[in-house]
């Protein structure tokens, strides 16, 4: 894990002196056959929450907190000579795993620390040398990237902690070594970021993107520590200009927490990401060409009309309750489908659609595992369903947002399961019951 206060810099540099840290902080090398699955791309695209740990966990327990905790994304320290903690489980197949398994990467690499910072190891003060040091620094995460299968394209993090942002030369080497590392992490195919505290090298790079537009390279994502304990990607006046507007924001707002989910604990560090696109739902599958997004789902029976009517017989004819006419009223036929869907979900059987009915309707399909930051359509049908069981509007964008999570919390309260706000297997069951 990288530095986070002045207490744990001192801990730290003990160590290095001490011998703990090894030489160069490289990646392990990777024992896969050069038949193994090519490259990812990361982090990808997503809103939401991450966290990031000294070490990156085992298998197993990334496999917990994937099912248990709010977490979607994971920083992860690819290298570097200030990398403080041994990676046992951090290997080309452990990138890919995670990848596969829906988890957005963030790679650190920890390398030289500011001039005038009180590390072991320091970049030059002078401008042109610690230019080419971040040039050097880039190369060798990319070639640490590349053993752990993480690809062109990719975001990597440069872990700069805090400094005295005072001392002109040491500002100005600090931000000519970022130069250099975002220079030739363009030039080797990957996208740059920065990660340092918000006092510290994100307000220095900020001041520098304003006032001398151009003297420096400036990276493509800002990744800072600001430990306000608010969830977002808000920087206030540390960071005034819109370089950095929109989805290429990380914010760590909690620091070296303990979290346990699913039984397992790790001390962290609490991350809100925005990255890429950010969290973008994709088109909506075809509903009859009729309106399937509502803020209720009223009671309806024989002689209702109306386009939530609509509504209801698209849902009865694509689940195959019966030849079902889409027409907005409410007749024989609709209320004979709608007796067939209550049959075959185990509701009482009345031919009138009430809020049961309407919550298994709009549940039906896929059921993923959902947290803050999760997109598609299985997203918009726990929405639906989720506005009609707790008979309260519920926003319907194809994205879980944090109003979505607070839902499927109420949902659970009420339900009696399990409250984190994630859409398991356990509320998918209970929504496609009906109850």
């Amino acid at each position: 894990m990288g530095f986070r206060s002045t207490t744990v810099f001192a801990a730290l540099s003990a160590a290095l002196v001490a011998g703990v840290l090894g030489s160069t902080g490289d990646a392990p090398a990777d024992a896969e056959s050069s038949k193994a699955p090519g490259p990812v791309t990361v982090p990808g695209s997503f809103t939401g929450y991450a966290f990031d740990a000294c070490a990156a966990p085992s298998q197993s327990t990334m496999d917990t907190w994937r099912q248990s905790s709010p977490y979607a994304g994971v920083g992860i320290y690819i290298g570097g000579v200030q990398r403080v903690c041994d990676q046992p489980n951090l290997t080309a197949n452990w990138v890919r795993t995670q990848h596969a398994r829906g988890w957005k990467i963030l790679p650190l690499f920890v390398g030289l620390q500011a001039s005038c910072s009180t590390y072991e190891h320091k970049m030059s003060s002078t401008r042109a040398t610690a230019l080419t040091e971040g040039r050097q620094a880039a190369a060798r995460a990319v070639q640490n990237a590349k053993a752990l299968a993480i690809g062109r394209g990719s975001t990597i993090f440069y872990d700069l902690e805090d400094y005295d942002t005072a001392p002109d030369d040491c500002r100005r080497a600090a931000l000519s070594f970022m130069s250099g590392w975002t220079k030739r992490l363009h030039e080797l195919g990957y996208k740059s970021g920065v990660y340092s505290n918000i006092a510290a090298a994100i307000q220095s790079l900020d001041l520098a993107h304003r006032v001398s537009r151009g003297s420096y390279v400036m990276p493509d994502n800002i990744w800072f520590a600001w430990a306000n304990n608010r969830a977002d990607t808000y920087a206030g006046d540390w960071v005034l200009s819109d370089r950095w507007d929109g989805p290429r924001r990380v914010h760590q707002y909690q620091i070296d927490v303990p979290r346990t989910f699913g039984g397992v604990t790790l001390t962290i560090d609490a991350n809100w990401m925005n990255v890429g696109r950010g969290s973008v739902a994709p088109k909506a599958a075809r509903t009859c060409g009729v309106r399937m997004n509502f803020a209720d789902y009223p009671a309806r029976r024989r002689g209702s009309h109306g386009a939530v009517v609509s509504a209801a017989q698209c849902l009865l004819k694509q689940q195959g309750f019966g030849r079902v006419s889409v027409s907005g009223r409410y007749d024989q036929a609709t209320a004979d489908a709608v007796r067939r869907a209550q049959r075959a979900r185990d509701l009482a059987v009345t031919g009138a659609m009430n809020a049961r009915t309407w919550t298994t309707l709009l549940a039906h399909g896929d059921s993923p595992l959902l947290k803050v930051g999760s997109t598609g359509e299985a997203v918009r049908h726990l929405q639906r369903a989720l506005t009609a069981a707790l008979d309260r509007p519920v926003g319907i964008s194809g994205v879980v947002t944090k109003a979505t999570s607070d839902a499927v919390r109420a949902y659970e309260r009420t339900r009696g399961l399990t409250v984190d706000g994630i859409a398991d297997s356990a509320v998918w069951t209970r929504l496609h019951n009906g109850g």
